[in-house]
């Protein structure tokens, strides 16, 4: 009787465990949500788990004020950008390392991969002269090309492992049938690696959305992200804590509702793509 006794309980902690976990996580988001919904003045007057007076006043400011709310539009614009160009360039690129092998095809694909674990520090100063001399800055397609630095390595990378995964007998075959090659890879062969598209277009999404200081440097007014608004709550009276939790509650919510969309990718990447 104790061996199935301490099975139970066995059990009941690998349960416990991952709830646990899960909440722990859960805590800095709650806490975010509860400031976002309280006066600067009950946030500074001291502690407690949850708003005794709750008030949407801060979600109000955001999005009535223009300066709030056309950050969030101008990171939605440079990132929808960015996760565009980012797919289209990687694609074909992806396709060629897989199905190809040429002179130098392993130090280019490693090559890619270094841009990626390169800090953006580095980059800033040549992106702000070149884009200064050419009439650039401050537009949305200058932060959507500066980020595809980083993520178009990432998004290759990512192709090329559910690419490999497709025999090329697919490939012949498709060519036997006398489908052209872009018939092919839009009909035949996206189709297949569907998990793997919705992953990269994931990553591409939320590293551009998080990234501050390359979409900060290049804005100034007219394409200046959201990230780089929530600094204005500075002032000779301090933060705006209400104000800035509201934003940074709202700044999930475009990263949760990609989430939803590609969750079935996602969860097919992970098991098997190269994620």
């Amino acid at each position: 009787m104790s061996t199935p006794m301490t099975i139970m309980r066995l059990i009941k902690r690998i349960r416990i465990t991952p709830t646990l976990y899960i909440l722990f996580l859960m805590v800095p988001l709650y806490w975010l949500l509860t400031m976002a919904l309280k006066t600067n003045a009950e946030i500074l007057g001291g502690f407690s788990l949850w708003p005794a007076n709750p008030t949407l006043a801060n979600f109000k400011t955001i999005l009535t004020d223009p300066s709030w709310y056309g950050g969030y539009i101008n990171s939605t614009i440079y990132v929808a950008l960015n996760t565009v160009i980012s797919l289209v360039v990687a694609l074909p690129a992806a396709y060629a390392f897989s199905r190809y092998r040429f002179m130098g095809d392993k130090h280019l694909f490693f090559w890619l991969l270094s841009n990626r674990m390169a800090p953006p520090a580095v980059f800033v100063l040549p992106f702000f002269q070149l884009y200064s001399s050419i009439g650039l800055f401050d537009t949305h397609i200058a932060v959507a090309l500066a980020h595809t630095l980083f993520n178009v390595p990432l998004a290759v990378w990512i192709l090329e492992g559910f690419m490999s995964g497709i025999p090329k007998e697919i490939d012949e075959t498709a060519q036997i049938d006398g489908y052209s090659f872009s018939a092919f890879f839009t009909r035949i062969f996206m189709p297949l690696i569907g998990s793997g598209i919705g992953v990269a277009a994931f990553f591409c999404f939320m590293f551009s959305w998080v990234e501050l200081l390359i979409a900060r440097t290049l804005t100034s007014v007219d394409a200046k992200p959201i990230a780089a608004v929530m600094t204005r709550t500075v002032s000779a009276s301090g933060l705006d804590w209400g104000v800035l939790a509201a934003a940074g509650v709202l700044t999930i919510v475009p990263g949760a509702i990609v989430i939803w969309f590609v969750r079935n990718h996602i969860a097919k990447g992970f098991a098997l793509g190269r994620v």
